[in-house]
């Protein structure tokens, strides 16, 4: 069982502040964005590697990021790899789905995969979420409400079906299918990999990878986990200082690191 680490964007929208630095190194209440997922990571049974792709801009900060982890990973029993997509500006970038697809064709296939992008942080435990997956023989997406039409527009919004098997994923669309979106951190057997190869035939390239997520509902059996919680999405600069504050504020009133389980 692997995770994969989608980084390799450039945080255009958060420059300067992403001149020298990956979007998903930002300090948030002291520590890397990226940090808050791996604390959830390495508390997985059964999670034998993560990959990380990035691109060749930023891929020596992801190496002497993945330092720092080092003792954790030995201890947890994981490896870590940092993959290179080659691209060294944002107008060359490969996108999402392609570098997923980079990554796949590196190692060998695996039992299941946790996807997630670099940029978020989830105010949740993913290891019930990695339990029922590790039961369960079809993919699992998670499903988080957000009243506020204009955020649903911005993301990926889920069609239920019975039993919430998700139908279809309406990425930023007009008008939302319902008052629930799917963050990227998806969960997913072997069979998306082929399924990956076909969307990527059929469309040439996409950047998010929930319009790949849109293609895998209507091809096989996805199933969403809804929950009452939250994440942080680390996309602009206002939603970074959001981000900041709130975890600033959590960690002056926690006696330990927020997000973190013992």
């Amino acid at each position: 069982m692997v995770a994969v680490l989608l980084c390799a964007g450039y945080g255009t929208r958060l420059f300067p502040l992403t001149r020298n630095t990956p979007k998903a190194l930002l300090p948030v209440a002291g520590r890397p964005v990226l940090d808050y997922l791996m604390d959830a990571l390495i508390s997985l049974d059964g999670l034998g590697a993560i990959h990380l792709v990035t691109n060749a801009r930023f891929c020596g900060h992801f190496e002497a990021w993945r330092d720092g982890w080092r003792q954790r990973l030995d201890i947890s029993g994981i490896d870590l790899t940092v993959h290179n997509d080659g691209t060294k500006r944002n107008a060359d970038r490969l996108g999402a789905c392609v570098d997923l697809k980079l990554v796949f064709e590196r190692i060998e296939a695996p039992d299941g995969m946790l996807v997630a992008a670099g940029d978020n942080i989830f105010n949740f435990d993913l290891r019930p979420l990695w339990i029922a997956f590790r039961r369960e023989p079809h993919h699992l997406v998670v499903a988080l409400p957000e009243m506020d039409p204009a955020r649903l527009r911005k993301t990926g919004v889920p069609v239920f079906g019975a039993d919430d098997r998700v139908e279809a994923i309406a990425e930023k669309t007009e008008q939302p299918p319902s008052f629930w979106f799917c963050p990227p951190l998806y969960f997913l057997k072997p069979s998306a990999i082929m399924a990956l190869n076909h969307f990527l035939a059929a469309v040439g390239a996409a950047d998010a990878p929930g319009y790949f997520m849109d293609f895998l509902c209507r091809t096989e059996k996805v199933y969403a986990i809804r929950l009452n919680a939250t994440r942080l999405d680390i996309g602009d600069k206002a939603s970074y200082r959001q981000a900041d504050r709130l975890l600033t504020s959590c960690r002056a009133a926690c006696p330990r690191p927020p997000l973190s389980e013992e």
